[in-house]
């Protein structure tokens, strides 16, 4: 199993630390509004991971934060804490909003078919240890105290610029140069909040040894992987967007404490596109499940819309494309395991090795696909669900169905313009059965239609 590993930036040969098992640890939502397609795009990406490693095998340990307390609207340390502004804008403490929308995310993910992480940790239960992390950081002499935070002195990490391949002296030129104004004792423009002290009008506070106050965001991310996968594990998953300063300073902070290999691979999700920008709340780009729900879409749709494209290729989102997403799964609903086309056993054994090949190579969904289509066999379609997770078996037609005589005459005649080229033929027989209330696909094996769903 190929895998591309950003810290390589090369695909790599999957070789876990214990054989047989996979730990992985992937950046889940900030629970202060509902999950995007874009976001939830990337956690198809990790769902599509697990699947294949389990596919493989492996015994899989998927861990997953919510981070429900110290996010702030900037990745530098800057504007308000999101679940803060979340709870304002709704009338709710934090509590009562993380509740709310974590809720909200696993119905989004369970409507995509997105197996649940073995453990989901919210960021509120494992403060203790996040404050632990800090002092070990301040003790390796990597952390210091100012009077509005704790940070953590990227200048102490040699490596600090090496995962993201960071022009730090550019950086800091960009930023002017200096520090955030009005905090006189951060070090360096590219240190980051551990812990965010002087801040009285923060309804989330927790005691430390440096006073009342709440975690940075990065901070979460190393005290809880470790905590459930140990100091060194297998992947790390998160979006693009990760990798110049969470995942940078996840490895930073981790690092200088264990003086170990934080993670073997970082795996990364490229961006989903609408309209050239990518999707984010902020920008009004904002789209949810129940967005494509309402539009009258199948969410199974989306998640077939993601798996034609590679998960590190931006995906270009559009109702057109998603709309052909749905007709392509329809088709792919209508077949039947009565015209099973690989009846041969070597001959399936052949396309089975060429999907397996497809998936096993960095994860390549539109290969697979691509196979799967071409032989129009339902046997491997099923098999091969168990990575796709369309639900394939469950909305396929059952063997047992018995369609009305004057369809299975149409679906005859219509099989037989289509070898003969009589593509008019063909199209009206189509348009017949569809108006009569069927959805037509077409396969190897011929024809085939199931009724449409109410």
């Amino acid at each position: 199993m190929q895998i591309y590993n950003t810290l390589s930036r090369s695909k790599e040969t999957f070789v876990p630390m214990l054989p047989g098992k996979a730990g992985i640890y992937c950046c889940g939502p900030t629970v202060y509004n509902y999950a995007h397609i874009g976001n939830l795009r990337t956690y198809v990406f990790e769902d599509i991971l697990r699947r294949t490693l389990i596919f493989n095998g492996f015994e899989v340990k998927h861990v997953m934060n919510i981070t429900d307390v110290g996010h702030l609207e900037s990745d530098e340390d800057e504007g308000e804490d999101k679940m803060e502004k979340g709870a304002q804008r709704e009338g709710l403490d934090p509590w009562q909003l993380a509740r709310k929308y974590e809720n909200a995310w696993l119905h989004d993910m369970a409507r995509l078919q997105i197996q649940r992480p073995e453990v989901i940790c919210r960021a509120t239960d494992h403060i203790a240890g996040m404050v632990a992390l800090i002092e070990r950081i301040i003790a390796a002499g990597c952390g210091y105290v100012t009077p509005g935070a704790i940070y953590f002195d990227t200048s102490k990490f040699a490596a600090y610029a090496d995962f993201a391949r960071l022009d730090l002296k550019g950086l800091e030129a960009g930023r002017g140069g200096r520090v955030k104004e009005g905090d006189t004792g951060k070090r360096n423009p590219n240190d980051f909040v551990l812990w965010f002290t002087n801040k009285p009008k923060h309804i989330m506070q927790w005691d430390s040894p440096w006073g009342s106050g709440y975690p940075g965001w990065h901070i979460e991310c190393s005290a809880m992987s470790m905590e459930y996968l140990g100091e060194t594990f297998d992947i790390h998953c998160g979006g693009v967007d990760h990798i110049p300063v969470h995942h940078t300073n996840e490895i930073a902070q981790s690092e200088c404490v264990t003086h170990k290999t934080f993670v073997k691979y970082w795996m990364h999700a490229e961006f989903l596109l609408l309209e050239a920008d990518k999707m984010s709340k902020s920008s009004g780009n904002f789209l949810t499940i129940q967005s494509l729900v309402d539009e009258g879409f199948d969410p199974l749709s989306y998640r077939y819309l993601i798996l034609q494209a590679h998960y590190r290729s931006e995906l270009k989102f559009s109702w057109d494309t998603l709309e052909a997403a749905q007709n392509g799964l329809r088709r792919v609903y209508s077949m039947r395991p009565d015209k099973e086309t690989l009846t041969d056993e070597a001959e399936y054994s052949e396309a089975r090795s060429k999907a397996l090949e497809a998936i096993n190579d960095d994860l390549g969904t539109a290969q697979l696909l691509s196979i799967l289509h071409t032989y129009g066999s339902y046997r491997l379609w099923k098999e091969f669900d168990a990575v796709l997770g369309l639900d394939f078996v469950n909305r396929t037609t059952p063997t047992t169905e018995e369609l009305p005589a004057d369809v299975t005459e149409l679906i005859s005649k219509r099989d037989v313009a289509k070898s003969t080229k009589d593509w008019a033929t063909s199209d009206a027989i189509r348009k017949q059965l569809t108006d009569i209330g069927y959805v037509v696909g077409d396969t190897p094996a011929g024809t085939t239609v199931t009724r449409k769903s109410v």
